[in-house]
């Protein structure tokens, strides 16, 4: 399956936490403010991106978007 040809059909605002999983798993996270975006992936890996611009679409499936090391704003979990 090509990613892009995969279509969210619902998106909702990410509330970054270290403690809490998003309340279902993202199939990508839409970046409004610029920054980097520490996520678990569904796999359990734990990563930093780095300098993600705005506008950008990360195709991550996260269970987890972090406060800690995350300073993109406005994230939206698309699903």
């Amino acid at each position: 399956m090509n990613i892009n040809d995969i279509t969210a059909t619902d998106a909702a605002l990410v509330t970054r936490s270290d403690s809490d999983d998003l309340p279902r798993s993202s199939l990508s996270l839409y970046i409004g403010g610029a920054g980097n975006v520490r996520v678990t992936t569904v796999q359990g890996t734990d990563i930093v991106f780095t300098a993600v611009p705005v506008g950008a679409v990360l195709p991550i499936q996260a269970r987890r978007v972090w406060l800690t090391n995350t300073t993109a704003t406005l994230i939206v979990a698309l699903y």
